[in-house]
């Protein structure tokens, strides 16, 4: 299985969120070739500033595991977590994060700058389908001006 078939699994869940009216961001949890765990942007639905997808796909990758850490998983996500995502994604030990396209306003990097927000242990791999991530934003945000 490669990156962008799990990333397009995570558009499909971005897309979930789109129809829900929801900011269209969406994640995937791996462990090896399996998908543990899914999740979508559900901050209206759930009238949570936290309920981001990656946090929605990480709590249930925990609970699914039954473990706290998840040193062998990879998160696929289709936008540049935000700094609160970034901050789970460390505690979390995740192995790996994907992301799909780069985020100049919300995204960690925007107040990380170059500093490593990670955990040591953690590699990214940045762009993966960015294109279809960030046109999906684009889409959402120009039907709501």
């Amino acid at each position: 299985m490669t990156d962008e078939h799990f990333m397009k699994m995570a558009l499909a869940e971005a897309r979930k969120a789109f129809d829900a009216g929801e900011v269209p961001v969406g994640a995937v949890v791996t462990v090896g070739e399996q998908v543990i765990a899914r999740g979508h942007n559900m901050v209206e639905r759930l009238n949570d500033a936290t309920a981001h997808a990656e946090m929605i796909a990480l709590t249930s990758a925990f609970e699914r595991l039954g473990a706290k850490y998840l040193p062998e998983a990879t998160l696929f996500v289709t936008v540049e977590p935000c700094l609160m995502c970034t901050g789970a994604l460390y505690w979390g030990k995740l192995a790996r994060v994907v992301w799909g396209a780069d985020d100049e306003k919300n995204g960690h990097r925007r107040v990380t700058g170059d500093t490593w927000p990670f955990h040591p242990k953690t590699t990214i791999t940045r762009g993966v389908l960015g294109e279809e991530g960030a046109l999906l934003m684009k889409e959402f945000f120009r039907a709501r001006r």
